[in-house]
């Protein structure tokens, strides 16, 4: 199983079917704020990219509903984007992980795009541009081979992510207990470490990581690196009484991530007693995002937001 970024990107680093524009660095869409994630250096900054942080822009007519998608490479320096609630709606906040295989980020399909439809739910979202490349569990294309880094540096920026808007949850306007992660894909690996892993996965800088990193509940939507050779769940991952309510999303069809994926997460989590919504659909591929596909899987942000309710996170409209 290759990253999701070798499906989304073409030769050229572009969306596949198109050369695609490179910039500089990222930056967030104006008016918003982002914020670094470390007071300083991040931890274990031997593995931070060796070339600097850019992003590419391309369109491919035959995907992502022939809109252009932007990925963004080389990322060192994490940082998080806080996009405020449209009408505020029972005081959560999301975190939002993009996918990319670990080797680039979805920047706007499985980023800023998401956060439009949270914050327009009433909720905070928070765009996390985690390190990468090479940044967490990932499969190298040369070798075709499971590769574990020596630092998990997208799970300590995640882990990092979580506890900062937890300490900010009052200036935010956001109940501390009401705090969630959704990730596409590799971010969708992320949602699950996030999920189970509640140890640092670095040595602590300062007093913010003594806060809890914990979800409040998860939301993993075609998300890769969970099935392992012969059909198992990934043995770092463990569901246990504190992994918290989640929603899972996958299609059948998907030709990156097999729906394995999905089905070893929801049995262990059925193992576990942790109360989950699990939806498989027939098709939709991969990374289909919030963008239309043609196909039934298209229905999902509305069971989403269905279950955001059930589960008291998302006031019902009046």
């Amino acid at each position: 199983m290759l990253g999701a970024a070798l499906a989304l990107l073409g030769p050229t680093g572009g969306p596949a079917g198109a050369e695609g524009e490179r910039t500089g660095l990222w930056k967030p869409p104006r008016g918003l704020e982002q914020v670094a994630l470390w007071p300083g250096r991040a931890p274990d900054g031997e593995a931070a990219a060796p070339a600097p942080e850019y992003s590419r822009t391309g369109t491919n007519p035959r995907r992502f509903a022939g809109l252009p998608v932007t990925g963004v490479y080389n990322v060192s320096v994490p940082t998080m984007t806080i996009f405020r609630p449209k009408a505020p709606a029972g005081r959560a906040a999301i975190l939002v992980f993009p996918g990319g295989g670990f080797q680039q980020l979805a920047i706007d399909l499985e980023g800023t795009e998401a956060c439009d439809w949270i914050a327009a739910r009433g909720m905070v979202c928070v765009l996390v541009k985690y390190r990468v490349p090479n940044s967490d569990h990932h499969y190298d294309p040369a070798c075709d081979c499971a590769v574990t880094p020596k630092h998990l540096t997208a799970l300590q920026d995640a882990q990092r992510a979580i506890r900062l808007v937890r300490a900010r949850a009052s200036s935010l306007g956001v109940d501390p207990g009401r705090i969630g992660v959704m990730g596409f894909s590799a971010g969708g690996y992320l949602v699950a470490q996030t999920s189970n892993i509640f140890e640092p996965a670095y040595t602590p800088v300062d007093a913010l990581d003594r806060v809890s990193s914990r979800p409040d509940f998860a939301i993993a939507l075609y998300p890769g690196h969970l099935c392992r050779s012969g059909r198992i769940l990934d043995p770092a991952i463990h569901p246990g009484k504190r992994t918290p309510p989640t929603f899972l999303l996958q299609a059948w069809d998907d030709p990156t991530d097999e729906i394995c994926n999905s089905v070893v997460y929801a049995r262990a989590l059925e193992a576990a007693g942790v109360p989950s919504e699990v939806h498989l659909f027939a098709s939709g591929g991969h990374a289909f995002a919030l963008r239309p596909t043609g196909h039934g899987v298209d229905i999902w942000p509305s069971l989403l937001e269905n279950w955001l309710k059930e589960i008291g996170i998302l006031q019902p409209r009046p």
